[in-house]
């Protein structure tokens, strides 16, 4: 079983985000470490990108910070290799093709391989489009990750039935960010998914307090949380690790509740 399935085996997941390199590679290092020794179960770690469509402000200005930082892919690469010396939680990079085709696919993901990095989300790799990539993932054992949004509908039974690792569901239209309410009928994606798979399913986009993670946990198997992570990286900088750590533990103890 993969390191990702294996995350959700014990009890709902929380998963964190944050781009790399935001502020600066140490205080992301210091980041990852303390988000998962405060309850964080998987970690993504945004490449960060000059034109990430998917994102709103929040994630848009983090990775302008980062790229301003010097922040290459080859330096999140390194920055995954010291990770891996102390944390054994799935890593996931999110990204969008423009960084992997530049850096040469069939190297991004033997590169991948080799760090320890568990899986990619690629948001702007249609499902129709996904063949090539899926291919390369398969060959260096990265799973890729699959994405259903509200307008997904008839063909989410499609995109579940060939999902690995789990399946990231988008609970609003738009792009991320902080919401004070998901109106999105959650509930019915979910039951399409789990109708065709037992691949994890797990919520993002709008989640931001502890309620709203514990309200997500409880349709689908987990939370994920950028947005809300990246705006106190954005508030406090390098002296952020300490508010993010605490908040993480929060979070953690809502999707808790949840199991």
């Amino acid at each position: 079983m993969s390191r990702i399935r294996e995350a959700f085996k014990k009890e709902k997941a929380f998963i964190a985000f944050v781009t790399g390199g935001d502020p600066d590679l140490e205080t992301s290092y210091e980041l990852v470490k303390a988000m998962a020794a405060n309850g964080a179960d998987l970690i993504e770690i945004g490449i960060p990108f000059s034109d990430p469509i998917a994102e709103g402000p929040v994630i848009q200005e983090a990775d302008l910070r980062a790229l301003s930082a010097g922040t290459t892919t080859d330096a999140l690469f390194d920055l995954v290799v010291r990770l891996r010396k102390d944390i054994d939680i799935p890593l996931i990079f999110m990204t969008y093709m423009n960084p992997i085709y530049v850096y040469g696919t069939e190297r991004f993901l033997k590169r991948c391989e080799e760090v320890g990095i568990d899986g990619i989300i690629v948001p702007d790799v249609p499902f129709e489009e996904k063949a090539e990539l899926a291919g390369s993932c398969k060959e260096n054992g990265v799973e890729l990750i699959s994405m259903i949004a509200p307008t997904s509908d008839e063909r989410i039974a499609t995109i579940a039935k060939e999902a690995e690792g789990f399946i990231y569901c988008v609970s609003s239209m738009g792009v991320t960010g902080v919401r004070s309410e998901i109106k999105t009928d959650i509930r019915s994606m979910i039951e399409k998914v789990k109708a065709v798979t037992d691949v994890p399913c797990a919520v993002g986009f709008g989640i931001s307090t502890p309620e709203q993670a514990e309200k997500m946990a409880t349709l689908s198997d987990g939370a994920i949380v950028g947005s809300a992570i990246v705006k106190l990286i954005a508030k406090y900088g390098r002296e952020s690790v300490p508010y993010v750590a605490d908040y993480v533990k929060n979070m953690k103890a809502g999707v808790k509740k949840a199991d």
